[in-house]
């Protein structure tokens, strides 16, 4: 994807008309804009705090991976396109016109609950665990439910997710929409679903020590 589809340049200014939607409050988390760029608009992840400093290469690395990821997933109706990068530290993608899951649970019902497990299966078929689920990340446009923000997603051969770590990358995907549908519709999960929204030990305490880790790092 050639970086030109982008009009913006590492130093550049967005354009006055630029609407800050999410302002990076975490370590390497983008400043996230919607811009108009040829008549319609495009949200631009802008990591360009980082440049100059230590943390730039993490933060090119974030952009040339979900860069990757989404080229990857063109033409697939519930991933954003692609747009460009700029800089390395600039991201652009097409805006998804529609409402966060959230805001659809009431008039949603069931079948987009199972849309959402449909669309992680066929992630996972193809080798890819999306690793950041939550109700932000899930927008319902037009009856098509999309996924975004592709930052921590994976894309692995096939046969490496059989082994352990990787089936635990899946199960939690699986175990986050459950967990989404939980809290959205108020019914309890049951059954083998219950199974995979269980938390092993293991897994609970390396998120622990993970948790520890970037306090420690933010501080």
């Amino acid at each position: 994807m050639n970086s030109a589809l982008l009009p913006f340049h590492p130093g550049a200014r967005l354009p006055a008309s630029a609407k800050l939607l999410k302002r990076g409050e975490r370590v390497l988390e983008p400043d996230v804009y919607v811009t108009p760029y040829e008549g319609r608009p495009v949200v631009v992840k802008d990591y360009r705090r980082y440049a100059g400093t230590p943390m730039a290469p993490l933060a090119r690395l974030l952009v040339w991976r979900e860069a990757r990821m989404l080229r990857h997933l063109s033409g697939w109706r519930h991933a954003p396109m692609l747009l460009g990068t700029a800089g390395g530290l600039l991201l652009g993608m097409e805006f998804i016109t529609g409402t966060a899951l959230g805001g659809e649970a009431a008039q949603a019902g069931t079948a987009v609950f199972r849309q959402l497990r449909s669309l992680i299966a066929q992630l996972h078929a193809a080798g890819i665990t999306h690793n950041d689920l939550h109700t932000s990340n899930l927008m319902v446009s037009g009856g098509t439910l999309v996924l975004l923000d592709y930052a921590s997603a994976m894309r692995l051969p096939r046969w490496m997710m059989r082994l352990p770590l990787l089936r635990e990358l899946r199960r939690s995907d699986l175990a986050n929409a459950l967990k989404i549908q939980q809290r959205l519709t108020g019914r309890q999960i049951t059954g083998q679903r219950a199974q995979v929204v269980a938390q092993r030990g293991w897994v609970t305490g390396v998120r622990n020590g993970w948790k520890r880790f970037y306090r420690w790092a933010k501080a």
